[in-house]
């Protein structure tokens, strides 16, 4: 199990229209940046990822699944560009702010924290854990 960050913000896709997609979920597409690709690439099917409400809200609100695998993106022509598909699983209790993990010092190495930038993140085993405790969630997959 590999986990990963996904931001988007609100305006545009928010965690409630993933939900609102239900089991079948959608491809996060639109992503044009080589390791963030790389990071799809690397995605299996199953594997979790905090949905972050970025620019507005700047907090983890949902946890979702990796439920596809990398593909071509569907929004260009380009065959640079691929993605992989998502699916809700569940709010996050209490989301978890930016200055909330900024502050947090088990933290100081999350990319969330050290590639502000980056829309698609690896999460370690340890960072997953430690917001996750944060939200108020059982870690355990």
């Amino acid at each position: 199990m590999n986990y990963w960050l996904f931001k988007s913000e609100p305006f545009k896709f928010s965690f409630d229209m993933l939900k609102a997609l239900g089991g079948k979920g959608t491809q996060w597409d639109g992503v044009r940046n080589y390791q963030a690709r790389n990071n799809m690439r690397a995605m299996q099917i199953g594997d979790l990822g905090f949905f972050y409400h970025s620019n507005e809200g700047l907090n983890v609100v949902g946890i979702c699944e990796v439920c596809a695998l990398a593909h071509h993106d569907t929004t260009t022509e380009d065959p640079r560009w691929e993605c992989v598909d998502v699916r809700a699983v569940r709010d996050m209790p209490r989301p978890v702010t930016l200055a909330d993990v900024k502050a947090n010092p088990k933290l100081e190495k999350m990319s969330l924290v050290t590639s502000m930038r980056l829309s698609v993140q690896p999460v370690t085993a340890d960072e997953w854990q430690e917001v996750c405790r944060m939200g108020g969630l059982d870690p355990a997959p």
